[in-house]
């Protein structure tokens, strides 16, 4: 294959073009994806600042830093950054990893749009935090959308499957410790003495000795199941760090501003934790994620878990995601559905023939929600005296979004979410569906091409029967034949032979 570059081979006389990963990449519409994103990460016109300049006429104002800005390198291509975003999630690995992982891999470089292999890293991996943060859960839920509208372009999916869809919530943890109140004590003090010393207050006491002693006691006490001593020891640690914070805040009006702003941030959680008790609502779960919540599932080996509702759409027959949602403040299932299905249906909106949900198939915990969705038809186990025999039978598919909640959890990254705050939480979500609908994609791809594979098999199947089945017959005729002849001798012998 001929190349521009004498001494370099391009990437897809190097790679099989049959592979899925090299397949999809010749699917996906970027650039629709580039036309839709391009226009976040445009410059943007600053308004500039007002100086005074002396010349030989006197003052005269001076407008400067206003316009767009032509200093610093240019951005790096959206469809590299997109990539590698998709490549992260469907494969589960960290901004570190994948970005080694590019630089090792000429199909995951053929995915991003190089045509040459780059021995190098792809970009920094701080490079994909700022991306996520400029993109937004507006711009990564269009991310998500490509893959919907890439099964359709692939005829993997027919736009007609999501009329009817499977809607379920689950719990997206957060990276954090278990919370004791131990430990919240314990990390509470540490936090803020940090943070007294940067600014320069002069603590009367810092408690750290008494505060890792307190803390083992307390570690042991519960391993013990001795709760009474144990109670004494957070009663302790309470005092002790109400102490601390009283002190913080007398020093206050010494530290600079912008310390203070830092600091009665902190403040405020830290007196949340010191003040709460077990039997509270709201409470603080973790001093660096006031957005975590306790929500309790039901489940016999993880009671509770510490993060975000998440709700999942997929389609009834094929289960490709078409909607992946977080609701902070832990609401009832059922008043997320009405966001859930609006999600839905702006991701499908621009399909061929703009399909939208009719019939959401849903367990016990929707119930009591029919008039807020009205415009679909709710089918639920609760209803199965009035359903009718067509719809029991899709009311057996409710149990399939099950599956797909542990492969997004296990294999896509939902299981733990690193990203900061509530926005980071959204983001999350909604990345970790896009990976999973990329592996059912790749998956799409394969089952595509064996159909075919299939079919060649079967016409020369066909083609065999035709040509020899005939043949076949005749010759088992004559051996019947001859079989019956009543002097013992081949009919067709002795006829040539008279």
């Amino acid at each position: 294959m001929s190349t521009p570059d004498f001494f370099r081979s391009r990437l897809d006389a190097m790679i099989d073009l049959r592979h899925p990963l090299a397949v999809l990449a010749n699917r996906m519409p970027w650039t629709s994806i580039e036309a839709t994103l391009t226009p976040i990460f445009e410059g943007r016109a600053r308004e500039g600042r007002v100086s005074e300049e002396v010349d030989l006429f006197g003052v005269a104002p001076k407008l400067a830093g206003a316009g767009i800005s032509a200093a610093g390198r240019p951005r790096l291509s959206i469809r590299l950054m997109v990539g590698l975003l998709y490549l992260k999630h469907a494969y589960n690995d960290s901004d570190e990893a994948v970005c080694e992982r590019w630089a090792q891999d000429v199909y995951f470089q053929f995915f991003c749009g190089e045509e040459y292999f780059q021995p190098r890293l792809p970009c920094d991996p701080t490079n994909l935090v700022r991306f996520r943060q400029a993109l937004g859960e507006a711009g990564v839920e269009e991310l998500l959308a490509a893959t919907i509208a890439a099964a359709v372009q692939m005829k993997a999916v027919k736009p007609v499957e999501f009329e009817r869809v499977i809607v379920d919530t689950t719990v997206q943890e957060k990276a954090i410790a278990y919370p004791t109140d131990s430990r919240l004590l314990e990390v509470a003090r540490a936090r803020l003495v940090q943070l007294a010393q940067r600014a320069g207050l002069a603590l009367k006491q810092t408690y750290e000795r008494e505060g890792k002693r307190l803390r083992r006691r307390a570690g042991g006490y519960a391993h013990a199941k001795q709760f009474k001593r144990l109670r004494r020891v957070l009663k302790r640690q309470r005092t002790v760090l109400g102490r601390l914070l009283r002190d913080i805040e007398r020093k206050l009006s010494g530290a600079p501003d912008e310390r203070q702003t830092q600091l009665r941030v902190w403040l405020e959680r830290a007196w949340r934790i010191c003040r709460q008790r077990p039997k509270d609502k709201n409470k603080l779960y973790a001093l660096h994620a006031p957005e975590v919540e306790c929500i309790g599932k039901g489940k016999a080996r993880q009671p509770y878990e510490f993060g975000v509702k998440v709700s999942l759409a997929i389609t009834e027959k094929q289960g490709l995601i078409v909607g992946a949602r977080a609701f902070p403040g832990n609401p009832y299932d059922g008043h997320t559905l009405a966001e859930q299905l609006e999600q839905s249906a702006i991701l499908l909106q621009d399909l061929p023939g703009t399909p939208q949900p009719k019939i959401v198939l849903v367990d016990l915990g929707f119930r009591g929600v029919d008039a807020e969705v009205s415009s679909v038809q709710l089918i639920h186990r609760g209803k199965h005296k009035t359903l009718t025999s067509t719809q029991r039978r899709w009311l057996k598919r409710r149990q399939a979004i099950e599956p797909i909640i542990g492969h997004v959890k296990h294999d896509h990254g939902m299981r733990r979410c690193w990203l900061k705050g509530q926005t980071g939480d959204a983001l999350h979500a909604v990345l970790c569906a896009a990976g999973y609908n990329l592996r059912w994609l790749l998956r799409a791809i394969v089952r595509l091409g064996m159909r075919l594979v299939f079919f060649i098999l079967a016409l020369l199947r066909w083609l065999a029967n035709v040509t020899f089945k005939p043949a076949l017959a005749r010759h088992n005729r004559f051996q019947r034949a001859d079989s019956h002849s009543p002097t013992g001798h081949a009919l067709g012998l002795a006829r040539y032979a008279n």
